[in-house]
């Protein structure tokens, strides 16, 4: 505690202080917005502050430093102060504490916001100057109770899974030390209420469309090539660890397992050790019938009858899951033994002879996939998919009945408001307490519209469009994407206390995108159901929120290809995360309709960056990162993808970030899927645009 008074004086001796009068450039358009602006000087060196005019609502802001000598400081900056007292905030990664930073490894689409109902003000970081380099990183930070936004230079380290935290140590160079970042403001009523389509608009203008006309993030434009390798790796070179294939009620069933490590590698020479139960998911994340349609699709395109069948296999093993009451589980797995092998121990499955029927495990009750409880946005999924199939592949009346028996339960687990719950008691079938009111909800809509589309039921767009109104009037006019990821996968940090409630110091929930991404869908879904043009107003809206997750740029410091690709949440590291493969196709759907060629762009450099993270000679940046972690891969690994990178909050060009693991359900067999639904639905010259 004591130290940290020590560091505050320190700060509060080393800053300089202006108001908005006080500065003699500062352009009269920012005067309404900007009250205050504080800079850190340098070992007592002021900086030197200046102002350029892009338009009437964008200033470019510099900030230099003069340096004699070297100057071992840890940290300097500016805080903005706005004129007007904000109830909007949005950042990029919270900063729960006020020792926390928005480190530089997460400015995908590096913005703060503030608004109130009247105006909107934006801090974008000057990227061209970062991408020269910087002696020491760069951090944003935004604290809502004191009323700042701030852009500084600070080493960071991680805590917990993940936030960023301020570290000693930064040395700043002799000679010109800059930073530097645009103000964006506005008393427009559109930007008050979509505050992210300007912003976006303009990194992707500024950063995102030169990089994507230049092939990026992809160093060669052709997709099928990936998708052949991805199916080569998982049925001929890694088919043992990947395929499964067993007996259940009397037919063969199989899928690709959840998930497989580089000790399963043909080239592996050491004992295999499972990392998860042995086990596979039809489940919003890893979903098997999904990456099957991507699987039967190309073998229907190739005419590749063995492909075919395999693919026929999984939807028999997704209809093979029992339903009670319309209900049904979403994993079947086999039971794990642990065994020794010269002192070591391991684990292993101990064979489909022990397979039982559960739940994902990613809840707030259990780590036990036989203990866990019904999860309605994995039931609404798969039944959505069955769909899917139904009307885009084959005309299986068994995939619609079965579905239809689920929607048919779901209307009965709408409370008074129209929410579903998210979880449901494997024994009570009651709401378990946790999100029974939240945008999960949204991922139930889309599948009672396609269901309404089919039936022609009107119960079911009833209970669609009371849904989706709850989730408008309560979700998303404050943010509050909360889904099961947000708190009970890796990133569990606020699971015990912030559940529901906002953080104080940045007046957010934390979020994540996965939900965000369920609601714009639906939102475009009831606008295609109904006419009604607010569904779309709001669909954009939303849809722009996500894009405030995609990468528009390429950092100096990061060892692969990022242009497109998405993080997750707003308190975990990782980029070019799997489920971009599934935003590519909505992105462009919007893109398509409101006829917005950034949409198009955006949606396809998603889809693309679905593949940079794969093991090929395709992706040579991105393999020789797999080389430096994992030295005795081989041809035989070509296909092998993780599903993101810098998962840890950090990354170098060493392997530092690249994990160790394949989901093929949330990885190139999900990019894979992508790639030959959206071929099916607009044909080859999309990938031209």
């Amino acid at each position: 505690m004591i130290n940290r008074l020590f560091h505050l004086l320190i700060v509060l001796l080393f800053m300089q202080k202006m108001d908005a009068k006080g500065i003699n450039n500062l352009p009269k358009e920012l005067a309404p917005f900007v009250k205050e602006v504080h800079i850190n000087t340098i070992n007592g060196t002021k900086a030197a502050l200046s102002f350029k005019m892009v338009s009437k609502s964008l200033v470019h802001v510099s900030v230099v430093w003069k340096l004699n000598n070297p100057v071992a400081q840890d940290s300097a900056a500016i805080k903005i102060t706005p004129a007007f007292a904000p109830g909007f905030h949005w950042s990029p990664h919270l900063t729960p504490n006020n020792n926390s930073i928005i480190a530089q490894h997460v400015f995908r689409a590096p913005a703060i916001l503030m608004s109130d109902k009247h105006k909107l003000l934006v801090m974008i970081p000057d990227l061209d100057l970062l991408k020269k380099g910087s002696p020491v990183p760069w951090y944003m930070d935004m604290n809502a109770p004191q009323n700042y936004l701030e852009l500084g230079m600070s080493k960071s380290r991680v805590e917990e899974h993940v936030l960023y935290v301020r570290d000693k140590g930064a040395v700043f160079p002799a000679g010109e030390v800059r930073l530097g970042f645009y103000l964006m403001v506005s008393n427009r009523s559109e930007d008050i209420q979509n505050p992210w389509r300007s912003p976006l608009q303009l990194m992707w203008n500024k950063w995102g469309a030169p990089l994507y006309r230049t092939g990026e993030p992809l160093h060669q434009p052709d997709l099928e090539p990936y998708v052949k390798q991805t199916y080569n790796w998982a049925f001929n070179n890694w088919r043992p660890a990947v395929w499964q294939e067993f007996e259940l009620n009397g037919k063969k069933v199989g899928a690709p397992v959840f998930i497989v490590n580089v000790t399963q590698s043909p080239n592996y020479r050491a004992p295999v050790d499972e990392r998860e139960f042995r086990s596979v998911w039809n489940q919003a994340w890893f979903h098997s019938l999904r990456s099957a349609q991507g699987l039967y699709r190309y073998a229907k395109r190739t005419d590749n009858d063995t492909l075919k069948q395999l693919a026929l296999k999984t939807k028999e093993l997704a209809l093979s899951f029992p339903q009670q009451r319309g209900l049904f589980k979403s994993v079947i797995a086999t039971e794990m033994e642990e065994v020794t092998i010269d002192g070591k121990k391991y684990h292993r499955s101990k064979g489909w002879e022990t397979k039982y029927f559960g739940n994902s495990n990613r809840n707030p009750f259990t780590w036990d996939a036989r203990q866990s409880p019904y999860h309605i946005a994995d039931m609404s999924y798969t039944a959505y998919w069955m769909m899917v199939w139904y009307e885009e592949l084959e005309k299986d009346e068994r995939l619609v009945n079965y579905a239809r028996s689920y929607a048919d339960a779901l209307l009965a687990l709408q409370d008074k408001e129209g929410f579903f719950p998210a979880w449901l008691g494997i024994d009570t079938y009651r709401p378990m307490g946790y999100l029974d009111q939240s945008p999960e909800t949204s991922l139930s809509v889309t599948l009672l519209l396609k269901m309404f589309k089919h039936t022609g039921n009107k119960a079911y767009l009833a209970a669609a469009q009371k849904a989706l109104d709850a989730v408008a009037r309560k979700i998303i006019p404050v943010g509050q994407w909360e889904d099961f990821e947000t708190y009970w996968s890796c990133s569990r940090v606020g699971s015990k206390d912030w559940v529901g409630k906002k953080i104080p110091r940045n007046n957010m929930f934390k979020q994540n995108n996965f939900c965000i991404y369920w609601t714009a869908e639906a939102l475009l879904e009831m606008y295609k159901a109904t006419g009604n043009k607010l569904y779309l107003q709001k669909g954009r809206r939303t849809l722009d929120e996500l894009l405030m997750c995609q990468a528009t740029w390429q950092p100096p410091y990061m060892a692969i290809r990022t242009l497109g690709g998405f993080g997750v949440m707003n308190a975990d590291g990782e980029w070019n995360d799997s489920r971009q493969c599934l935003f590519a196709g909505l992105i462009i759907e919007y893109g398509k309709l409101l006829k917005n060629t950034e949409y198009i762009q955006r949606g396809l450099s998603a889809l693309r960056a679905s593949f940079t993270m794969m093991y090929t000679p395709l992706n040579p940046q991105t393999t020789r990162q797999w080389q430096a972690r994992w030295p005795f891969f081989g041809p035989e690994d070509y296909g092998f993808m993780m599903e993101n990178y810098g998962h840890g909050g950090e990354t170098n060009d060493s392997g530092l970030g690249i994990g160790e693991f394949t989901i093929y359900d949330w990885g190139n067999g999900a990019a894979a899927e992508a790639y030959n639904r959206l071929l099916d639905k607009y044909g080859a010259p999309i990938f031209s645009n």
